[in-house]
């Protein structure tokens, strides 16, 4: 039982170990409706496989939900209101050095995209 017990919890430090470091600030600009680039920070928090933080936009932050953390890849939701509608934003990237290259889908509220956008967040230094 006790060497049962050794074995998962060195399983799962290895697992936290192979897990990406994306903790910290992140900065992203993505084309607007408009045309417009519209710049984006996203202050990230990983714990072994669980992922926390926010995302900043135009209406300020978001909590980001159901954050997860799969080797280089990342995953999280965040839930917006507009015009006292409710949206979920599927997050979904992949860590590549400095950059994280994503894909962001409006799963639910006013206009859901099945195809997504793509934009890459790049690691802040200050």
């Amino acid at each position: 039982m006790k060497a049962l017990r050794l074995l998962v919890a060195g399983s799962l430090a290895i697992a936290a170990m192979w897990a990406a470091d994306v903790t910290g600030k992140w900065t992203y600009e993505i084309q607007g409706r408009d045309g417009n680039t519209v710049a984006g920070t996203m202050n990230l928090k990983a714990d072994g496989t669980t992922l926390t933080g926010t995302v900043g936009g135009r209406n300020g932050d978001a909590e980001i939900s159901d954050g997860k953390i799969d080797g280089d890849n990342i995953s999280f939701n965040v839930v917006r209101e507009f015009n006292g509608r409710k949206m979920t934003i599927s997050y979904k990237g992949k860590l590549e050095g400095d950059t994280i290259h994503f894909t962001m889908k409006l799963e639910s509220g006013p206009m859901p995209n099945a195809r997504g956008r793509e934009f890459d967040a790049k690691r802040s230094t200050t």
